[in-house]
């Protein structure tokens, strides 16, 4: 089972029942519940995807249908993931911030609106777009909810490799709510946020991994030797680009594209390796919030090369 006390079932993890919260702050805690700034990650795929289905601009419409709706299903899927999490939210100074844990929304309201949210999000693509979107969106939140927060997070140091490919569920909505199918080039834009996700979280899990520990959450930077994870780092980041290379038979992507990741990839895999030579070396600091930050560049950097690539063909 997991290192951690189980989860509460009460809902004193803060105090609800002083002073009523003023209205503007309970409105900015609702939405950081639904943690915006990684919304905004996810929705950066969706887009240069849906671009790339419809081999140029998709209509306007759709495009905000789908942008609405993923919002609507990330945001629930992080919302019941701060449901369950609060507990060590609580232990941890890097969520000691968010709402559950300060008392700004209880425990039964943020369920609540999780779960709305969730459940609108598949009536809203069902609705709007087509019964594949939806079927998708269903299984991207089950995948975050149950899949990472309740079975992997708190059981396998690999929880992040596993948990992470709800996050690359957003490109294969995207694509089915313009085609309603799925064809390669989707599945191999899944493997590179899929592969990306490693490179991308465990040099977060490095700089806070005290905070994962006292929680007794098994990220592998907190139960493995730092060798270890920047070995692993670089593994991934190799799959993440040979893996961005196979859209261009995949998709028929031009040399615009090819070009583009193979120096964003260069310069990945650079970055990944120098964390590998600062931990050899003993640095008392493996900066490893160099590679964090890279990575988020990197994926937008790839994506937006991915959404200018089809207006290329003449």
């Amino acid at each position: 089972m997991s290192a951690v006390e189980p989860r509460p079932d009460r809902e004193d993890l803060a105090d609800y029942s002083a002073t009523p919260v003023p209205l503007p702050r309970v409105v900015r805690a609702y939405i950081a519940l639904t943690k915006p700034r990684i919304i905004e990650l996810l929705l950066v795929t969706t887009v240069p995807t849906m671009i790339l289905a419809a081999h140029g601009l998709p209509s306007w419409r759709l495009v905000l249908v789908t942008l609405i709706g993923g919002y609507l299903a990330a945001g629930g899927a992080n919302t019941l993931n701060m449901y369950l999490d609060r507990d060590i939210d609580s232990v941890m100074a890097r969520t000691g911030h968010r709402p559950l844990v300060t008392g700004d929304v209880s425990p039964r309201a943020a369920l609540g609106f999780g779960l709305v949210l969730s459940m609108s999000s598949v009536a809203w693509f069902a609705m709007l777009t087509n019964g594949l979107a939806a079927a998708l969106t269903a299984a991207a939140i089950l995948m975050y909810v149950v899949g990472y927060t309740l079975i992997l997070k708190r059981r396998t140091p690999q929880n992040i490799v596993w948990g992470g490919a709800a996050g690359c569920m957003q490109i294969l909505i995207g694509w089915a709510a313009v085609t309603d199918s799925l064809t390669w080039a989707p599945l191999v834009l899944f493997g590179v946020v899929f592969f990306w996700t490693p490179p991308h979280y465990w040099p977060l899990s490095l700089r806070f991994r005290e905070d994962y520990a006292a929680a007794g959450v098994p990220m592998l930077p907190v139960v493995a030797p730092l060798s270890r994870v920047a070995r692993e780092i670089i593994g991934y980041s190799w799959a993440m680009v040979l893996t961005s290379l196979l859209l261009v038979p995949a998709a028929g992507m031009t040399a615009f594209y090819t070009c583009v990741a193979i120096v964003l990839g260069a310069a990945f895999i650079w970055e990944a390796h120098s964390l590998l030579r600062r931990v050899r070396r003993g640095d008392a600091d493996v900066r490893p919030m160099r590679l964090f930050h890279g990575s988020i560049s990197y994926l937008a950097l790839l994506f937006l090369a991915v959404a200018i690539d089809p207006f290329l063909h003449f």
